[in-house]
C-alpha cells in the first residue's frame, strides 16, 4: 500500500493551532460548488426508508468520461444542511472536498449522506460483538431500540451502493469506497470495514463512542478489523465533554492495532485535539482531516 499524505502544510497548521481558520476557509477562485441531488424516500428490504443526499463534485456534468471515489456518510442530515442538522452547524463536507480539491490534495469525489432513523443506536452499535457476548436482550432493554447494524449495513452494500454505482459515474471497487461518521457514526463505519472489507477501504472514525458495553468493542475490533497493508483508518477525539472518555480507550485500540501490525501513520492515524469538544461544530471545524487522510489513497493511486 503506498503511503497516506497525512498532513500538508495547511493540515498541519489547523492541527496545531486548533483554530476556526479551517471552518471559516472557502475555496477562493470557484464559482461550481457542485451539485445535490436528494432521494427523498429511498427504499430497504433490510431496514426503514431514509433520505439519502449525493452531492457531485464541480465538473462532474462537464466530463461525461470521468467516473469518482465515494465517500458515504452516516447522520446525513447533519453532513450538508444546518437546517437539518442535529445541532444547527452542518458538517459542510462538500466545501471540505472543494477545499481538498483546491489544495490539490484530493480527487473530486461523490459523497453520499446517509441520514439517520429514529433507531440511530440500533443501526449504529456493531451487532456481532453483542450477540458473541451474548449480551443482545441487555442491550435491546437498557437502549429500547433493536439492534440491526448487520441489516443497516446490508442496506448499504446490498441496496444503496450498487444503486448509486449504477446511477452515478462511481469507481465502484473498494479502492475508492470510503465510509465515514462520528461518535456511533465512528463506530459503524469501523464496523463497516471489519465486515465488508472488499466493499470499503478507508473509514474516517471522528470521536470514535468507544465507551458504550464498557469498552468491549475495543478487543472485538483488534482482533476483526482486515489485515493490514489494504486499509486506511482515521481516528480522532477531543478533550472536553464526552470526548473527555475517550483517550484511553483510543490508546490502547492504537496499542492493540500496532501490536498486529498496523503502521501508525500509514494504516492508521489517531489525532487529540484539546479543547474540542462531542459536537458538530468541532467535526466540521477538523473535517479537512479525515477527507484527506481517506481521499489520500486515490490520490496517490
Amino acid at each position: 500500500m503506498k503511503p497516506i499524505i497525512v498532513l500538508t502544510l495547511t493540515s498541519l497548521i489547523v492541527l496545531f493551532s486548533c483554530s476556526d481558520s479551517a471552518e471559516e476557509e472557502t475555496p477562493s477562485d470557484m464559482t461550481d460548488q457542485g451539485t445535490m441531488v436528494v432521494h427523498e424516500d429511498f427504499q430497504s428490504a433490510f431496514v426503514p426508508s431514509r433520505q439519502v443526499e449525493v452531492w457531485l463534485p464541480p465538473g462532474y456534468d462537464e466530463n461525461e468520461q470521468k467516473s469518482y471515489a465515494v465517500l458515504y456518510m452516516h447522520d446525513g442530515q447533519n453532513v450538508f444542511n444546518p437546517e437539518t442538522s442535529f445541532t444547527g452547524v452542518a458538517w459542510e463536507a462538500d466545501k471540505s472536498i472543494l477545499r481538498q480539491i483546491e489544495r490539490n490534495t484530493a480527487e473530486p469525489a461523490i459523497v453520499v449522506a446517509v441520514w439517520n432513523t429514529p433507531n440511530r443506536l440500533g443501526e449504529y452499535m456493531p451487532q456481532q460483538p453483542v450477540l458473541e457476548s451474548e449480551r443482545l436482550s441487555e442491550f435491546e432493554a437498557l437502549t429500547e431500540q433493536k439492534l440491526v447494524s448487520d441489516d443497516y449495513l446490508r442496506f448499504l452494500v446490498e441496496e444503496l451502493k450498487p444503486f448509486i454505482d449504477a446511477t452515478y459515474r462511481t469507481q465502484p471497487q473498494a479502492e475508492s469506497t470510503y465510509i465515514m461518521g462520528s461518535s456511533m457514526g465512528g463506530l459503524i463505519s469501523l464496523y463497516a470495514i471489519a465486515r465488508y472489507p472488499d466493499v470499503f477501504s478507508a473509514a474516517g472514525c471522528l470521536s470514535t463512542h468507544w465507551p458504550i458495553a464498557e469498552g468491549m468493542l475495543v478487543d472485538w475490533f483488534a482482533e476483526h478489523l482486515p489485515e493490514p497493508g489494504n486499509h486506511r483508518i482515521y481516528f480522532d477525539f477531543g478533550t472536553e465533554g464526552l470526548d473527555a472518555e475517550y483517550e484511553v480507550f483510543q490508546n490502547r485500540m492504537d496499542s492493540l492495532l500496532v501490536a498486529r501490525g498496523f503502521r501508525e501513520g500509514l494504516d492508521f492515524v489517531t489525532l487529540k485535539f484539546n479543547g474540542h469538544d462531542h459536537n458538530e461544530t468541532y467535526w466540521r471545524q477538523r473535517l479537512d482531516l479525515p477527507v484527506e487522510v481517506l481521499l489520500a489513497g486515490d490520490q496517490n493511486r
